[in-house]
């Protein structure tokens, strides 16, 4: 085996050999979610050490602005007690601690929370309690997926969890679909390919009726947004965050980041991180069907300041040495701007709740 080729790929090529190229889908599935060799059971992804920064490392405004968008909510339900707090992909559990101690503030709030934390990388799950051990006086359970969560009202959260899902992507030609998948090729590399036969009985989104021939369209299972939107459907309401596209269109986003870099989504298997932009319209369109309302989706940048971000900025400069007043506002900078390297405008913001729920914080003008 090359030195620079891991356990992963070795796996992954004995597998082309064998059955032929893998879908996009499931080498993407593969590398970040095998239970013994992908990359979220592999490696320390988060923070300036790994290979990307999140919102809520950025700046612990983020966390404590979604904490009190819970409360806000939780008031618009109707104050249910005991109400389910749920965290897909929490990370390193920052956000949510971030969260927890801003819902101080609504002591009643905090006291009916029952935390519920999807995460699948037992190594993520011990970050994870490491980062709320401190918190002993609220309820915090963690399960391996969603339908391991007991029924009940739920405020759902999602930040940066759907980008993470793999992605389908076909190309169309005159003779139809054909799948991209992984394969290969002359030279003995992984490369991109198409595979040879249309793809048959294919259930696309409406949107890919406006490809045209040579583009490539790609979309993900509607399972999670479908579960979200069920969830609150009947009474409660779910936030989702993440970097994307507002419309579907054709388009390839398959992407990698390695040491806060883009990569070849193909180079080092496991231990390199795959994304695909989310597509929101697809999103909504999977929510309204399930009977949830949907809000947005709007700019990450327009949703943190309607939520008051730049307040809290002052009163925590204005509380801050000298030299940590330009870090905070660094991070302002990055979370709302819309520049180069910047989320306010890259990433959006979509919510989901019951019907009857008229207006979530930070979605109306």
């Amino acid at each position: 085996m090359p030195d620079d080729r891991t356990p992963l790929e070795t796996e992954i090529r004995q597998r082309i050999a064998r059955t032929g190229p893998v879908p996009v889908a499931e080498f993407m599935a593969m590398c970040l979610y095998d239970p013994k060799l992908g990359y979220y059971n592999c490696r320390a992804p988060f923070g300036a050490a790994g290979d990307f920064v999140t919102a809520p490392e950025i700046s612990q405004m983020f966390g404590e602005l979604i904490g009190l968008w819970a409360a806000t909510v939780w008031e618009a339900m109707g104050a249910p007690d005991p109400v389910l707090l749920i965290e897909f992909g929490p990370g390193r559990g920052t956000m949510m601690s971030d969260a927890l101690r801003a819902a101080r503030t609504v002591p009643s709030f905090r006291k009916a929370v029952r935390v519920q934390l999807i995460e699948t990388s037992p190594d993520l799950q011990l970050r994870q309690r490491q980062t709320l051990s401190g918190v002993d006086d609220v309820w915090l359970r963690w399960h391996a997926s969603i339908e391991d969560v007991p029924e009940g009202p739920s405020i759902i959260l999602a930040n940066e969890f759907f980008d993470a899902l793999p992605i389908r992507q076909a190309e169309r030609r005159a003779s139809g679909w054909h799948e991209r998948a992984v394969a290969v090729n002359g030279g003995g590399e992984l490369a991109l390919t198409l595979t040879p036969d249309a793809l048959a009985d294919i259930d696309l989104p409406p949107a890919a009726a406006r490809v045209r021939v040579g583009e490539i369209f790609e979309w993900r299972s509607d399972h999670f947004a479908v579960e979200i939107a069920r969830r609150v459907a009947d009474g409660g309401a779910a936030l989702i965050v993440d970097y994307g596209h507002l419309k579907s269109a054709a388009g390839d986003t398959f992407q990698a980041v390695r040491s806060h870099r883009y990569a070849s989504p193909l180079a080092l298997p496991g231990l390199t991180d795959l994304t695909a932009h989310v597509d929101f319209e697809a999103l909504g369109d999977a929510a309204r069907n399930a009977g949830a309302k949907v809000h947005g989706p709007i700019d990450q940048g327009v949703l943190l300041k309607r939520l008051g971000i730049e307040a809290r900025t002052g009163v925590l400069q204005a509380t801050a040495p000298e030299d940590k007043r330009a870090g905070i506002q660094a991070a302002l900078d990055r979370l709302v701007g819309t520049g180069p390297n910047q989320m306010g405008a890259l990433f959006k913001a979509i919510g989901f709740s019951a019907p009857r729920i008229a207006q979530l914080p930070g979605f109306a003008s």
